[in-house]
């Protein structure tokens, strides 16, 4: 494989790692949200990836890409809050189905791998200096 693949390898992990980064941030601005744009409570998002074809010959590298993004299908959080305007007869108020923990988890996770990736790049790019430098000497 080519040491120039690498950055091939690197970048669509980090451009992955960049949308589930957005989407949890979109999650944790509407974790109170009691209703969205359609009316309906938030809907928290989900990124899938899959595996990513880097080249067509023998050397099978492979990068990342996100297939979808997806709503969550857990349902939402019931909250008893009777005095909400939203509060049904019982004084219930459907919130999104957030978990905040769990999104705090993703962009932790989501934050070392796009940091793993550009260190790779960066070491990467260091080794190709090195070996630039022993043809000039």
């Amino acid at each position: 494989m080519s040491m120039f693949r690498l950055f091939d390898i690197a970048g669509s992990a980090m451009t992955a790692q960049t949308i589930r980064l957005n989407a949890v941030a979109s999650n944790l601005a509407n974790a109170e949200s009691a209703t969205s744009s359609s009316g309906q409570p938030y809907r928290a998002k989900q990124v899938v990836f899959r595996a990513m074809p880097m080249a067509t010959n023998a050397q099978h590298a492979q990068g990342v890409e996100v297939s979808a993004v997806t709503e969550d299908p857990s349902p939402p959080r019931m909250v008893h809050n009777p005095r909400h305007p939203l509060a049904d007869a019982n004084g219930f108020v459907t919130m999104p189905n957030v978990n905040v923990v769990e999104e705090m988890t993703n962009m932790i996770s989501a934050s070392r791998s796009y940091q793993t990736n550009a260190e790779m790049m960066n070491t990467a790019k260091t080794l190709l200096l090195r070996t630039l430098a022993l043809g000039q000497s």
